[in-house]
């Protein structure tokens, strides 16, 4: 940003992308249709993606389309491009992958989205982010569960408690049954389970409206973040920036 770029383009360092791909990559930026471009790699066709990995490209998808309300058909590729505005709206919070989790972002805050399909070059050695397959799974899983929780919790905690107060349910109408066969006695440890699912489904639900409160907070620290990236820039480029106030004008007087 400080070096006055109007386009960023991110390519992995594996040499999967194809560099001759970018022109084809920017041009809905050029073209005032998109402010961030995410190219498509067509999983299904690499040869050399994993059934494993292809099935998790495309859980990744479907969470990012769920998440952000967007199609994007390949969410968890690395190459992608980006308008100025784009650029300094988003930011990466966890530090396995920034791909599902900027896509959720771009959706969320409006920021729109197209994507390109491109090709990719073959293997040529093995990825040094990914030990194992089941490495990448275990770590693409958890980053997957925690960008949807961090981004729709109310729904996350719903379900799992709508989950838990089914199981308590079930238990208790468990030891009805019983009950009303004369055989309630030999059960009661179902009712004690029952109680105590009960109380954790609530608690679930509970949490998940505390965390979509705590979501909005979120959302308002981001737009002032997003300020004050735009004001650092104007500063360090040494042009004035929009909006300011007397206060900022008669400061700079004093230090002339």
């Amino acid at each position: 940003m400080r070096l006055g770029a109007d386009i960023i383009v991110n390519t992995d360092a594996d040499n999967q992308y194809r560099g001759s791909d970018i022109e084809r990559l920017i041009q809905p930026i050029l073209a005032d249709q998109a402010d961030m471009v995410v190219g498509d790699r067509q999983t299904d066709n690499v040869s050399h993606f994993s059934r494993g990995k292809k099935l998790l490209q495309r859980v990744g998808s479907w969470v990012a389309w769920q998440a952000s309300g967007t199609r994007i058909p390949d969410a968890t590729s690395g190459f992608r491009a980006y308008s100025r505005e784009a650029a300094l709206a988003l930011n990466v919070v966890f530090d396995y992958t920034y791909t599902l989790e900027t896509i959720i972002q771009a959706g969320k805050r409006g920021i729109a989205l197209a994507h390109v399909p491109i090709t990719t070059n073959e293997q040529t050695r093995a990825s040094r982010l990914i030990r194992s397959v089941p490495d990448y799974l275990r770590h693409s899983t958890i980053t997957i569960l925690r960008i949807y929780a961090m981004y729709e919790p109310l729904r996350v905690f719903s379900i799992i408690g709508a989950v838990v107060l089914a199981v308590s349910v079930l238990l208790g109408v468990r030891y009805l049954y019983f009950f009303f066969l004369g055989e309630g006695k030999g059960h009661i440890q179902s009712v004690v389970f029952a109680g105590v699912l009960l109380v954790l489904g609530v608690q679930m639900l509970l949490i998940g409206l505390l965390a979509d409160l705590v979501s909005i907070n979120r959302r308002l620290s981001e737009e002032v973040l997003l300020r004050v990236k735009k004001l650092e820039l104007e500063r360090a480029q040494g042009v004035a920036p929009t909006g300011s106030g007397p206060w900022e004008q008669a400061g700079e007087g004093d230090e002339n």
